[in-house]
């Protein structure tokens, strides 16, 4: 590996190092903020509709890259000259 390869790991290592650090801390404090059932119950629809647009979108990439919704509309058309 390169030594940019290595650099980049070494900082991802440190960077869940830090974010480990920090969520035992947390719990080591023990003060939690009180979450209603709405607040869960909004969080878990927050994240299962978030999830679902994304799967949504990158479904929707992927089958106009396969269907040939990206090609050019006239393959035998240069492109113009950029200066």
């Amino acid at each position: 590996m390169s030594g940019g390869a290595w650099l980049i790991i070494v900082f991802l290592v440190l960077l869940l190092i830090a974010s480990l650090a920090g969520f035992v801390s947390v719990f080591l404090v023990g003060r939690f903020p009180v979450i209603s059932m709405h607040g869960w119950i909004a969080m878990g629809l927050g994240t299962v509709l978030s999830l679902a647009l994304g799967f949504g979108l990158m479904w929707l990439s992927f089958y106009s890259s396969r269907h040939g919704y990206d090609d050019r509309a006239d393959p035998g058309r240069k492109r113009p000259e950029s200066h």
